[in-house]
């Protein structure tokens, strides 16, 4: 019988064919106009009039399928700390792109891996404050809004290692520990608002993978219609209100534990939340005096600190079949697969993944023609697949 625990899996990858310069921390490298220009020239898939990128991961966590979607504004806007990192900040007009090439990508990750026995389907957003350094190590390697698809095999996954428990990606250096043990409640509570059709609430364990056993604690809906209702746009309307009022939460929170602020600012989504379920809870005050006390004492724990809204949001198939989306605060930089459970663990190894490069990239650029298809952007030519069919690298 498999055990249920967090998983390591080591994915092997080609070494980078670029030099970082000496002198340069990799993330701030990774995030320079010059970096994203090059990972278009060598992992571009498509691209839309409004930016979005998809390309192929260069260092990914699943061979078995993994993308990623990126709202590129590395050309227009310079400033990397000045670059879009959720979706609040995107126009209606670019929110609507970005939910069809979500849909479009999941739905036919789904076609392609329909059985939730045999594998592990998701997608997730990360964001970035704009106060974090860009030479700390944890920062995203390319500050942008972004999403990241993945497969799995389930396989795979119950014959890994189990991770360490005190990884500070799982743990998120006490901060996930302090929402678990002080702001569950509080925090599954000031969800209730939300006005919902498309998105049932579950207690916050019923979506556990039985493998790693995570998420863990997390607010989570199910999407009732499952994979339908993804052409709905009263779904995707649902999917941003969840993150709206994360980030009011979030904001509340944060503001309390820097200045003991209780003020309510007129941007707040859900005011009157903020003040019923969140100001007037002991536990929420009693959660920020212990994280402003160990900020006061702990300058390592200072350093860590997020002060505007950092957050992982995930839309996944669990092991009964149904559509899930949880979100979680990012306090260290964890990647996507760990708000399941899963660590990754890269390695360069040229010859391990020529094995697997060829089916991956049929399977991009496949989802790339659908894409187009559909009017969702034009394909991007690339040493490896100059002419829409991949050619190996000799």
């Amino acid at each position: 019988m498999t055990t249920s625990a967090p998983r390591e899996v080591t994915t092997p990858h080609r070494k980078l064919p670029l030099e970082i310069p000496k002198g340069i921390a990799p993330t701030e490298f990774f995030n320079s106009p010059c970096n994203l220009r090059h990972l278009t020239r060598e992992n571009g898939l498509l691209r839309t009039p409004e930016g979005f990128l998809l390309y192929r991961k260069a260092i990914g966590h699943s061979n078995l399928f993994d993308t990623s979607i990126i709202f590129d504004t590395s050309q227009k806007v310079l400033d990397p700390m000045g670059r879009p990192v959720r979706r609040d900040q995107l126009s209606r007009e670019e929110n609507i792109v970005f939910s069809r090439m979500t849909k479009v990508t999941l739905n036919y990750m789904l076609e392609k891996y329909p059985d939730p026995d045999q594998h592990l389907v998701f997608c997730g957003e990360a964001s970035l404050d704009a106060t974090w350094p860009l030479n700390k190590p944890g920062v995203p390697s390319i500050r942008m809004i972004h999403n990241h698809f993945m497969v799995f095999e389930k396989s795979v996954l119950a014959a890994s290692p189990h991770a360490s428990e005190d990884n500070p990606n799982l743990t998120d250096s006490g901060h996930n520990g302090l929402f678990l043990q002080y702001l569950s409640d509080v925090y599954l509570r000031f969800f209730e608002v939300l006005d919902l059709e498309v998105l049932r609430p579950i207690p916050p364990d019923e979506g556990r993978l039985a493998i790693t056993s995570y998420p863990q604690g997390l607010p989570s809906w199910e999407i009732l219609g499952g994979a339908a209702s993804l052409e709905k746009g009263q779904f995707w309307k649902e999917y941003d209100l969840v993150l709206k009022g994360f980030l009011d939460f979030y904001r509340a929170l944060f503001r309390l534990v820097a200045a003991e602020d209780t003020t309510i600012p007129a941007s707040a989504i859900f005011p009157d939340q903020i003040e019923d379920a969140l100001l007037f809870s002991d536990q929420f005050h009693q959660a920020a005096r212990m994280l402003r006390l160990q900020v006061i004492e702990d300058p390592m724990f200072a350093n860590e600190i997020r002060w505007q809204p950092a957050y992982k949001q995930l839309l996944y198939r669990d092991d009964k079949g149904r559509l899930i989306v949880t979100i979680s605060q990012n306090s260290v930089g964890n990647a996507i697969t760990e708000l399941l459970g899963i660590v990754v663990r890269r390695v360069v190894d040229e010859k391990a993944y020529a094995r697997t490069e060829q089916r991956l990239m049929e399977q991009l650029l496949e989802l790339r023609a659908r894409l187009v298809r559909y009017n969702l952007g034009a394909p991007l030519a690339t040493p490896s697949w100059p002419h829409g069919r991949f050619v190996p690298t000799t």
